[in-house]
């Protein structure tokens, strides 16, 4: 008997190698479910009761580095090289971007002064609000990405203007209350400030994977692929905001780092029709420009420090 499959999205013309992928309806059900239980642990056992110190904010990031490279070890095993390289290359480049996410959820706390023992929370299921917003915007990127073929460039001079963005830093000062999508909220939501800053940090990064998913795109053309590799990095966002929150004004090249890499994947995007680099070419991009920024900003000297 044939099995129900989700309805295919071919994409043509990625820049991507296109996968032999047909996720059934139980395979994103086992993904699904799977995504809901680390969560749930990510909620009930993280932080639960108490501001988590940078030593256990650091054991916990290891530990969903750890889960990330276990599935993407069983996705190699069972799709093979290429399809396990997209995932890597996928992952890493959501976990690289969203290290602006943990700075600019720093930004939001401080503003909101919100009390530090209720932060964990707020993150939470901001994170999973923020996930189901991405599943969405995913389906409908690859949608566009099969129906039309121009889309690519618009994903493309998308990234390169986001990149531009990043260097000049517009728009960072904005107040977080002035999001427009508190007007949404009925009045007598707006009065709790935690249900505030909960529909401000899911909305922020919904902001984040505008940008973030067209460039997950140029890396691979599987939904399925994409999702995961979003999941997975948006999971250990929690702990990676703890551990480096306070670290933020360290990073000074963070920015630059980050505009260079969706430089290289917009430019990608651009010359899709001309050029197709291998997988390996983007995940060593992605590792050496990292690398370089977090070098170079951790010997930079302080701001206020004697010149």
């Amino acid at each position: 008997m044939e099995k129900a499959v989700l309805p295919a999205v071919p994409i043509a013309a990625s820049s991507a190698p296109s996968l032999d992928l047909d996720p059934s309806i139980a395979t994103w059900s086992v993904l699904g479910a799977l995504v809901i239980a680390m969560l749930a642990i990510d909620l009930v056992v993280f932080a639960r009761d108490h501001t988590p110190p940078v030593r256990e904010a650091a054991a916990w990031s290891v530990a969903w580095l750890a889960v990330a490279a276990g599935f993407g070890a069983l996705f190699w095993a069972w799709q093979g090289g290429e399809a396990g390289g997209q995932f890597f290359a996928g992952y890493l480049l959501e976990r690289t971007l969203s290290l602006d996410n943990v700075f600019v959820f720093a930004v939001i706390m401080a503003y909101f002064a919100v009390p530090a023992a209720v932060q964990p929370k707020v993150l939470s299921w901001g994170i999973a609000l923020a996930l189901v917003l991405r599943l969405v915007l995913i389906l409908a990127g690859a949608a566009l990405l099969d129906s039309f073929h121009a889309t690519f460039y618009v994903f493309g001079a998308l990234l390169l203007f986001t990149a531009w963005k990043l260097v000049r830093r517009e728009g960072q000062d904005a107040p977080p209350d002035r999001n427009r999508s508190l007007r949404l909220l009925p009045r007598r939501l707006r009065a709790k400030p935690l249900v505030v800053v909960f529909v401000v940090v899911a909305t922020t990064d919904l902001v984040f994977a505008v940008d973030s998913i067209p460039a997950i795109f140029a890396v691979t053309s599987e939904p399925f692929v994409v999702f995961a590799a979003n999941a997975f990095a948006m999971l250990g966002l929690r702990a990676l905001y703890f551990l480096l929150a306070g670290m933020m004004d360290r990073f000074v090249y963070l920015s630059h780092g980050l505009a260079l890499i969706l430089v290289f994947i917009g430019t990608k995007m651009l010359l899709i029709d001309v050029w197709h680099p291998p997988i390996w070419l983007s995940l060593g991009v992605i590792v050496a420009v990292l690398a370089a920024t977090v070098v170079l900003s951790l010997r930079a000297e302080p701001e206020g420090s004697a010149a």
